[in-house]
């Protein structure tokens, strides 16, 4: 297939990368777009687990408040005052702390969640499997369990705004298109309720 100005641009559009990124894509996946989409997003984690161990110097608080009952803030730090002043990442701090205000996680990552935590969720879930086939029960568990603690998790949960893909993924995207690593830090959440 031809890489044509448009599909460049129509690739941009769905991922915000770079031009030069979404030609390579492109030229790598022989002009398919979903193909092309499919490697960006490969190397969207590839790049932000380089950059891993880059220091988070900088960043922007972003905040959300529904109806005026429930409000939530979220710290995405980076490493630049210059990624931290575009405001494309004031837009995604923002829609982060939706994401809190919706979700009401309890935990930004997983290894946060203490030993009490896990082993009052594997209490819990034993019972319920106890009733199922011998062979069963463990990975019906493991299931529950991993199901359980992606609820509670900010960075395992889905995006509410695509569910396609979970809110980690979408900081692999930042850090790809930012071209810096990108964290959320802290968050909080508020209600009246």
């Amino acid at each position: 297939m031809e890489i044509t100005t448009e599909s460049i641009k129509e690739l941009r559009e769905r991922t915000g990368v770079s031009v030069m990124q979404c030609k390579k894509a492109l030229s790598e996946a022989d002009g398919d777009l979903a193909k092309a989409e499919v490697i960006l997003k490969k190397h969207s984690a590839a790049s932000a687990e380089k950059k891993a161990e880059r220091t988070l110097a900088a960043g922007v608080v972003g905040s959300y408040i529904h109806d005026g009952s429930i409000g939530a803030m979220v710290v995405l730090s980076c490493e630049t005052d210059f990624v931290a002043k575009n405001p494309e990442f004031g837009v995604l701090a923002r829609e982060l702390a939706m994401q809190v205000a919706a979700t009401n996680p309890s935990y930004t990552v997983m290894l946060e969640i203490s030993e009490e935590a896990k082993n009052a969720a594997v209490a819990v879930f034993e019972k319920e499997v106890a009733n199922k086939p011998q062979d069963m029960q463990a990975k019906i568990l493991e299931g529950k369990l991993a199901s359980h603690f992606r609820d509670h998790v900010l960075l395992e949960q889905p995006f509410i705004k695509d569910e396609s893909k979970t809110v980690q993924q979408l900081l692999n995207e930042a850090t790809q298109k930012f071209g810096e690593r990108v964290e959320v830090s802290r968050f909080a959440r508020l209600s009246a309720r």
